[in-house]
């Protein structure tokens, strides 16, 4: 059981963003296949004394599984927003993993730097090829610093101009 589970604050997609994730990861490149919803609770849909008006139906809380690792969703309405503050980071087997999520992730251009992308829902993402992480823990310290000049210029990381950054 994971004790600690993140909580997802959505205006009223919840349910979008919940079924749009478990899609990518349920696809993904090496994808074991266990990404999925495990509960939903609703707002009443009889209106009531629910605090924000138009939630009947919507989702009061729903637990989802990407990739094995739990999270919470709610509906609560344009109260609180994502910032880059907080991010998922995806370790990516190799470029063929990292370029899938990328593009199915990536929806505001602009936010793009050095592997993290927002997505359509203002969450953030960083998508990590697991070569960079050894790349850049090499014991020779010139090496690791050119990979890490590199990555810096980067928007999506390309693991082979890392690797050529490493070979000088």
């Amino acid at each position: 059981m994971q004790k600690i589970v993140p909580c997802l604050w959505f205006d009223i997609e919840a349910e979008e963003a919940i079924n749009f994730y478990i899609s990518i990861f349920n696809s993904a490149p090496y994808s074991a296949k266990n990404s999925n919803i495990v509960s939903i609770q609703r707002y009443p849909e009889e209106p009531s004394n629910i605090p924000v008006k138009g939630m009947e139906g919507k989702i009061l809380t729903a637990i989802f599984e990407l990739d094995g690792q739990r999270f919470m969703a709610l509906d609560g309405g344009p109260i609180f927003k994502f910032t880059e503050a907080t991010s998922f980071y995806v370790e990516c087997a190799d470029q063929e993993e990292v370029n899938y999520f990328w593009e199915k992730l990536s929806a505001v251009p602009e936010s793009e730097v050095c592997g993290w992308l927002k997505d359509k829902y203002g969450l953030s993402w960083q998508i990590i090829p697991k070569r960079m992480g050894e790349l850049l823990s090499d014991k020779d310290k010139v090496k690791a610093k050119r990979v890490m000049d590199a990555m810096l210029k980067m928007k999506k990381i390309i693991i082979k101009d890392l690797e050529k950054a490493y070979e000088g």
